[in-house]
Order: C-alpha cells, then sequence, then structure tokens
C-alpha cells in the first residue's frame, strides 16, 4: 500500500505537513492545535481542548479510523495548571477505559503563543 496524506482542509492555514500520513497499518496523526473551525483560537483551555478533539477526531475519521483505534497519544501543554483540567476532558472525550498509551508534557511554548495544547497520535486499522 503507497503512503497515504490527509492534507489540512483548504480554509486551515496550516504549516507544510500533512495532518496525517498512513503507512500500512498505521496511522500518524500531526499535532494537532486547538484552532475552532474558522481558524481562530480560543482564549480558554478548555475550548481549546474542544477544538483539539473535533479536529483530532476529524483527522481520524477522514482515515477510516477512530478513538478506539488509537494505540499512543502524546499531549503537550504549555501550562502545568492545565494538567488536572485535561485529565477530567480525556477521560470524557477518549472513555471508557482502556485508554490508548499517553505521554503528557509541559513545553515551553507551541508555534503560537497563544496556543495552550496540541495532541498527536498513532493509530492502528485492525486486519
Amino acid at each position: 500500500m503507497p503512503i497515504q496524506h490527509f492534507a489540512a482542509p483548504a480554509h486551515i492555514k496550516a504549516p507544510p505537513l500533512s495532518f496525517a500520513t498512513r503507512t500500512g497499518d498505521l496511522l500518524f496523526i500531526s499535532g494537532i492545535p486547538g484552532f475552532d473551525s474558522d481558524g481562530r483560537l480560543p482564549g480558554d483551555f478548555e475550548a481549546q481542548f474542544g477544538c483539539v478533539m473535533t479536529n483530532f477526531t476529524r483527522v481520524l475519521s477522514e482515515a477510516g479510523a477512530g478513538l478506539r483505534d488509537l494505540v499512543k497519544v502524546n499531549v503537550l501543554l504549555t501550562r502545568a495548571q492545565d494538567v488536572v483540567p485535561m485529565n477530567k476532558l480525556y477521560v470524557q472525550a477518549f472513555g471508557p477505559a482502556p485508554y490508548p498509551a499517553r505521554t503528557t508534557c509541559l513545553v515551553v511554548a507551541l508555534p503560537d503563543p497563544a496556543m495552550l495544547i496540541e495532541i498527536e497520535g498513532i493509530a492502528t486499522f485492525p486486519k
């Protein structure tokens, strides 16, 4: 199977990358930020998390996968105060258990200074 690339929607200003790339039974999802459907970044963490999940789910769906196909997720946060709310929102979005393997990192900054969260992941397609 050739490598498949899933581009950003035309109305989203994105850096030079694929939102996801599939090779064989694996789908690699780029870091998805919390921009809304108009390309704006909400000011609060909960809204950004919601936008991340909307965008992340859309990318998975376009590739023919879903949240239950995820095997690994990396969460990047810019503020330590968002770890506890993120865990609560994460359970609602990804639950119920079992969850994909996950790493959560606090970073100094993301590409846009107003970005509070970014999530990337790896999904697999059942045979």
